[in-house]
C-alpha cells in the first residue's frame, strides 16, 4: 500500500510539472489546426464538476472542440435501458458530426455508454465488444473512410476502475489488433490508468502501439493531475502531440477534460497504398 501511495504522489509530481510547462492558449482565440482534428472526451453523463446535470453545456463543450472524429464515453445512462443523454440530431445540424451506428440499442446513443462521431466520410464496418472485468465496460470498432482521403479503425473504448480488470481488457483489445493489424488505428477513450511503467495496465499496449505518448493530465477537470484519457496510434507520426482541450466552460462541464490530437493523413494513404499493393 505504501508503495502504491509513493507511485500516486510521484504521478501528481511529475503532472504538476508537466503542467508548468505547458502553455494553454487563452479560451476564444481560433487554434483549430489543419488536418484531421480527433478528439476524446468523457462526459460524465453530462453532469459538471459543479454536480450539474446539463446536456446543453457538454454539447457546447463538443462544439468547440470542432473535431472531424470524437469518441465519447458515459454518453448514456448507466443503468436500465442506457437511454442517450445528447441530443444528437441537434448537434448533427449545429456541428456535422453523425454517429457511427450501433446494433442492438433502442434508446442508447452507443454501446456501454462509447459513441463515436464523424463529419466527413463512410463507414466501412462497426464491431461492439464487451469488455471483460467486474464493471459492465466496451469498446465500439469503427472502420472508417475518410472524405480527405484514407481508411482508419477508431478504437474508443473506456476501461474498468480495478488494475486487475483492466489487464484483462488490454489484452483482449490487443488480441483484436492481431486481427488486421496493417490498418492505421487509433485508439482512443478514457483508460483509467494513472499508472506508469511496467505496473501500468497500459504496458500491454506497447507491441501494438510502440512507444505510448507523453501522458497528458486531463483529470480532474478543475486541476488536471492524472492522464486517464489517452490517443495512441499504432503508426509512428501518425498523430501529433496529445493536447487538452482546456477552456472555462470544459472545466465544468464535466470531471474530465477532452484530449485532442491532429492525424497525418500522408501516413494514412503511404498506409492505404502499401496494403493495396499487398493484398
Amino acid at each position: 500500500m505504501r508503495k502504491k501511495k509513493e507511485s500516486l504522489r510521484a504521478n501528481i509530481l511529475e503532472s504538476l510539472k508537466n503542467r508548468k510547462k505547458s502553455h494553454h492558449k487563452p479560451a476564444g482565440k481560433p487554434d483549430r489546426p489543419e488536418g484531421t482534428l480527433i478528439a476524446s472526451y468523457n462526459v460524465h453523463k453530462c453532469v459538471g464538476a459543479d454536480r450539474r446535470f446539463d446536456p446543453e453545456r457538454t454539447s457546447r463543450v463538443i462544439h468547440e472542440i470542432d473535431a472531424d472524429v470524437i469518441g465519447l464515453q458515459e454518453a448514456d445512462t448507466r443503468f436500465g435501458e442506457r437511454t442517450g443523454i445528447l441530443d444528437l440530431r441537434r448537434l448533427e445540424r449545429e456541428t456535422g458530426l453523425i454517429p457511427v451506428p450501433v446494433a442492438g440499442v433502442s434508446k442508447a446513443h452507443g454501446w456501454h455508454g462509447n459513441v463515436v462521431l464523424f463529419k466527413q466520410g463512410t463507414v466501412r464496418d462497426v464491431h461492439q465488444i464487451s469488455l471483460p472485468g467486474l464493471e459492465p465496460r466496451g469498446a465500439l470498432i469503427a472502420e472508417l473512410e475518410l472524405a480527405r482521403g484514407g481508411s482508419l479503425r477508431i478504437i474508443a473504448a473506456h476501461l474498468g476502475l480495478l488494475h486487475r480488470s483492466r489487464a484483462q481488457q488490454t489484452r483482449l483489445i490487443v488480441d483484436l489488433m492481431s486481427d488486421g493489424s496493417e490498418t492505421p488505428t487509433i485508439l482512443l477513450g478514457d483508460l483509467n490508468e494513472w499508472r506508469l511503467g511496467d505496473r501500468s495496465s497500459l504496458s500491454t499496449f506497447q507491441n501494438a502501439f510502440g512507444p505510448l505518448p507523453p501522458a497528458v493530465p486531463s483529470f480532474p477537470s478543475t486541476l488536471p493531475l492524472l492522464a486517464l484519457d489517452r490517443i495512441m496510434a499504432n503508426r509512428r507520426g501518425m498523430i501529433s502531440a496529445v493536447q487538452v482541450h482546456d477552456s472555462p466552460l470544459a472545466r465544468i462541464a464535466s470531471d474530465h477534460l477532452p484530449i485532442k490530437a491532429v492525424v497525418s493523413l500522408e501516413t494514412l494513404d503511404s498506409a492505404t497504398i502499401m496494403h493495396s499493393r499487398t493484398a
